[in-house]
């Protein structure tokens, strides 16, 4: 055959099979699949309830209302619906805001919507005119689109309409996704591919992902999205950038999406050529006042900033002698004309804490109500970093007079990257739920941040996301269920996780309840499996420093203690576990009185932050009635267990989703049960070098001893470069 004929022939081989995997579900459209309902009945009752839609006014997020819907409805029903009927009619869908729909006053709006805020919606079956018709209002254009994907939302889920009667509004005002994307786009922590922002080509190009990036987040609530890392390179702000930073914001608005950018704090020197960026100095002020300026004549709708200061290498007002207070408010001040806002991360510590726990909350409680009302301090949900299970941080219920955020993590640096199924609905449940009796009993952590204790002058939730260009956005196809949780829980902090990865299974995959039940009892376990294989009983920080995607508790030897896994898990002969009583570094003195009591005592702590708080010997007896020792051997091989039930679940649904997803998350789910061995194997046998006690005889043995994982640590591949 000729070199002619063989091109020919694969040619025609590739034009032939490129309309099928085309076809392919590979992950894209999320959870706005608008796949056509393959429920008879409630099809049919959808078409008896409305079959032309009427919306009032023209506006750009009117116009993104619309073009969901003429998506939504065609595929849901598989009919085309008409948009131009300009008069009620029976089974009109009548949309718009309260001011576009004041002739019809007896729909009585101004009451319905009294309560709804600027965000907020109503969706009814009323009676107009003798007709039935189904009605979505709100008070702005915004609150209209939200209206538009609660409606969507229903219909995916096949919900009946028959009386419907909702009305929702946001708990927190400000609902942020944190990108930590690098200008060369490397996303740190992000492990789905490159970052979506594609500055080489913008301001020109404007990718068609950045609208559908938009219409997700949307769908969700979720107004606000800071473009980069908060390890910020200076030249964000130049004017090359800012001019990409505006067209993303362009494509953004009519979403009700605002930008925000991340800062280095020395950014004065660093690109405005200044000698010195000392808080105080009036040339550095008058620079950052200029600057935002300038990006508010750009983006007149810009959110602010956010920085990260004086923590891991990041410049602060440290430098100069200020603090935290000073170097926040200066920025403050430079957003505040155009209502801007200046978040300031609350992540610090220093290699002079005795115990990092500790640092956040005796830097940031002296400096309580010395922040301008446009400053949120963003605080993690847990006193160290995101760890698989951590205890509330004590600065929840601590600030009653600086509004505090909420920071979360839906990418998975410490679960796994891309590579495992862990859906942090749980966690973020958990960590939202926490009471922290800072009023008394029943102040949790969910209602601090929404405003419900203290009277916070703006409320804010952030979640740190790992979106990317691959094609489902978040590599492993369930991240984008944390993605999910995060913008419903953010909306409404009170929903519980189980019933958002229903709602999240169902508009992703099918409503077949032969395959719902059975993976959300999978998502749900999920997150504690990964819990048991790696962290068990209130260990923590057991990772191999610099991509922590594997085991390493034996790392000792790093130029700062608090880097090392020995620093936290303080496994010896007498014992395991970080003494924080007043025996130890008392920072449960951090927390109100009844939690301090509860924690003091290990008989009084919940086990699952048992170690935590207290050193023990391997000998104490759990609740179980085994020995500490047996507990934590008996912990880790139940993440693994889990894990391979998890594989069991997940083949019995074969057959009930599409091919490709099915043979995807099944291979993922191989290389986890693998890594959840790995990280058995080298915590148990690392551990009984101290406790010197056996492997009871009811569990496998590990294939290898210790020495073989310690050098797998230098030799494994890791799914990511660097750290990244």
């Amino acid at each position: 055959m000729t070199i002619r004929k063989t091109f020919l022939s694969l040619f025609l081989l590739l034009f032939i099979a490129a309309p099928f995997s085309l076809q392919a579900e590979d992950g894209y459209r999320a959870w706005l699949r608008y796949d056509k309902i393959d429920n008879a009945e409630v099809l049919k009752s959808y078409q008896a309830q409305f079959n032309h839609v009427l919306i009032k006014g023209d506006s750009p997020t009117l116009k993104a209302a619309q073009e969901e819907l003429e998506i939504g409805l065609k595929g849901l029903m598989g009919t085309e619906f008409d948009f131009t009927a300009g008069s009620v009619q029976g089974g009109t869908l009548l949309i718009g805001t309260i001011k576009e729909l004041s002739d019809f006053s007896e729909l009585n709006l101004k009451t319905l919507l009294s309560d709804s805020g600027p965000e907020g919606y109503i969706i009814q079956r009323r009676e107009l005119d003798g007709k039935e018709i189904t009605l979505i209002a709100a008070n702005t254009d915004i609150g209209v689109l939200y209206g538009v994907y609660h409606l969507l939302r229903m219909m995916q889920t096949h919900q009946y309409l028959d009386g419907v009667s909702v009305s929702s509004s946001p708990k927190i005002e400000n609902r942020i996704l944190n990108h930590w994307d690098n200008l060369n786009r490397l996303v740190e922590r992000g492990y789905a591919g490159l970052s979506l922002w594609d500055w080489g080509r913008l301001p020109e190009y404007k990718d068609p992902r950045y609208t559908d990036y938009a219409r997700l987040n949307a769908s969700m609530g979720i107004n606000g999205t800071v473009l980069n890392n908060v390890n910020a390179d200076p030249r964000i702000l130049n004017e090359d950038f800012l001019e990409k930073v505006e067209v993303l914001a362009d494509i953004f608005r009519p979403y009700g999406i605002k930008v925000y950018l991340s800062v280095n704090f020395q950014s004065p020197i660093e690109v405005g050529g200044l000698e010195t960026a000392d808080p105080l100095a009036p040339e550095v002020q008058e620079w950052w006042n200029e600057k935002a300026a300038d990006i508010y004549e750009r983006i007149p709708d810009f959110g602010g900033f956010l920085v990260k200061a004086d923590s891991e290498g990041q410049p602060g007002p440290f430098q100069y002698n200020r603090t935290h207070a000073e170097g926040a408010n200066m920025l403050a001040d430079a957003v505040a004309p155009q209502d801007g806002l200046l978040i300031w991360r609350a992540f610090v510590y220093s290699p002079e804490q005795t115990d990092r726990f500790r640092e956040a909350y005796d830097e940031f409680v002296p400096q309580d109500g010395k922040f301008r009302d446009n400053v949120l301090l963003q605080v993690k949900n847990g006193p160290i970093d995101f760890q698989p299970r951590e205890p509330f941080s004590p600065l929840f219920g601590a600030l009653p007079n600086t509004n505090t955020v909420l920071e979360l993590q839906i990418t998975q640096e410490y679960f796994g990257f891309a590579n495992h199924l862990a859906y942090q609905g749980p966690l973020f449940t958990e960590a939202l739920n926490h009471d922290t009796y800072a009023e008394g009993e029943g102040s949790t952590v969910g209602k601090i941040v929404a405003s419900e204790v203290f009277d916070y002058e703006h409320t804010g939730i952030a979640g740190v996301v790992n979106l990317g260009t691959d094609r489902n956005w978040t590599g492993h196809p369930f991240i984008q269920s944390s993605w999910y949780a995060f913008g419903r829980l953010a909306w409404d902090y009170t929903l519980s996780s189980e019933d958002i990865a229903k709602e999240w299974l169902r508009m992703t995959f099918t409503n077949n309840p032969k395959f719902v039940e059975p993976i959300t009892e999978v998502m749900q376990e999920s997150r504690e499996a990964g819990v048991n294989y790696r962290s068990p009983l209130g260990l923590t920080h057991l990772y191999a420093q610099g991509h922590h995607y594997g085991p390493a508790p034996w790392t000792s030897d790093l130029p700062r203690p608090d880097w090392t896994a020995v620093y936290y898990h303080k496994a010896a002969e007498d014992g395991i576990g970080f003494d924080r009583t007043e025996t130890g570094s008392n920072a449960i003195g951090q927390y109100e009185a009844p939690l301090e009591e509860k924690f003091s005592d290990p008989e009084t702590t919940p086990e699952e932050f048992l170690l935590w708080f207290h050193h023990l010997p391997w000998d104490y007896e759990m609740d179980s009635g085994r020995t500490l020792w047996g507990e934590l051997v008996h912990k880790y091989y139940q993440g693994v267990e889990t894990v391979r039930w998890m594989q069991e679940e997940w083949e019995s649904i074969e057959g009930l989703i599409d091919e490709h997803r099915f043979e995807e998350v099944k291979a993922l789910l191989e290389i986890q049960e693998k890594d959840a061995v790995i990280w058995r194997n080298s915590c148990v046998l690392y551990f009984q070098t101290h406790s010197n006690k056996p492997i009871p005889d009811q569990y496998e043995k590990p294939e290898h001893d210790l020495e073989y994982y310690k050098e797998l640590e230098k030799t494994r591949y890791i799914p990511a470069p660097r750290y990244y």
